[in-house]
């Protein structure tokens, strides 16, 4: 018998045996990169697109209300533009995480392309994250490219106060649109139920969340409505950093999308690992 001793790395698994433990970081890297480079290849429709449309908004509020009106919040007037910069910033930010995540899985589906997704050595929270990643990385792109067009804007004070809660609640809200983009790209089967979602649930979330009004000055039933809303806790956490005073308290709210956030990737992990509606 020969006495060299044997090259480890020319001796075949077992069957079963996993060749990649722990994290496939350059598969998830690759998924990364994949949903990053989907979206930015059409950046003039994903990114700046929304930050025009969402400028627009500012200008037409602003415009039709005069530039000296103010809300009072927590017994203190604030100009009325920076009152809704802040929030059309993050409303952006949500609905384009929530555009980019719907869309991913239910192409695939539609196309016969699942099996792109499902079949690499990637776990199931390995897809999760890498999706998710993608999602929440247009929204911040979105988010810096609608504040940049704020800052340029005459008359608007986009400085914000505290960008630890900026960049929290920024990362909070993506993730929770994410999720919720994920859960709606695994039970659609075609386009039609995805627009369905973000007309009847998403875009009503956002519109009345107190984006454009303080939730103080409502009647307490339409208040105790408006607390009820989880994107209300987003806007106004997200609020917080640029003025410093918020409709909430900012521990709330934190607590609140935290385990939202929680409870849908529990839900997005459990239905991809059994393959709802993506395996045959």
């Amino acid at each position: 018998m020969s006495s060299h001793p044997v090259d480890k790395s020319m001796v075949r698994h077992a069957p079963g045996e996993p060749v990649i433990r722990n994290v496939n970081w350059g598969g998830l890297k690759t998924l990364y990169v994949k949903e990053v480079r989907r979206f930015f290849k059409v950046q003039l429709q994903t990114i700046w697109a929304p930050a025009i449309t969402t400028l627009l908004y500012l200008v037409i509020f602003t415009v039709a209300l005069g530039a000296r009106h103010e809300v009072v919040l927590q017994g203190r007037p604030v100009p009325f533009a920076d009152f809704i910069a802040p929030g059309l910033i993050v409303m952006g930010m949500l609905t384009n995480a929530f555009a980019n995540s719907s869309f991913s899985l239910l192409v695939g589906k539609i196309q016969g392309t699942i099996v792109d997704y499902l079949q690499p050595p990637l776990s199931t929270g390995e897809l999760l994250a890498g999706l998710v990643g993608g999602a929440v990385t247009r929204a911040f792109l979105v988010g810096a490219a609608v504040w940049l067009a704020m800052a340029l804007w005459p008359g608007v004070d986009v400085t914000p106060r505290h960008f630890w809660a900026v960049l929290w609640f920024g990362l909070l809200g993506s993730t929770f649109l994410a999720l919720l983009g994920v859960l709606t790209s695994i039970w659609a089967e075609k386009f039609d139920h995805a627009a369905a979602v973000t007309n009847f649930v998403v875009a009503p979330l956002s519109l009345l969340s107190g984006t454009f009004y303080s939730v103080d000055a409502l009647a307490p039933a339409f208040r105790a409505v408006s607390h009820a809303n989880p994107f209300f806790y987003v806007i106004s956490g997200f609020r917080y950093g640029f003025l410093g005073i918020a409709d909430s308290p900012v521990a709330l709210g934190s607590f609140v999308i935290l385990a939202i956030d929680a409870a849908l990737a529990v839900l997005c992990y459990q239905l991809l690992r059994r393959g709802w509606k993506l395996k045959s």
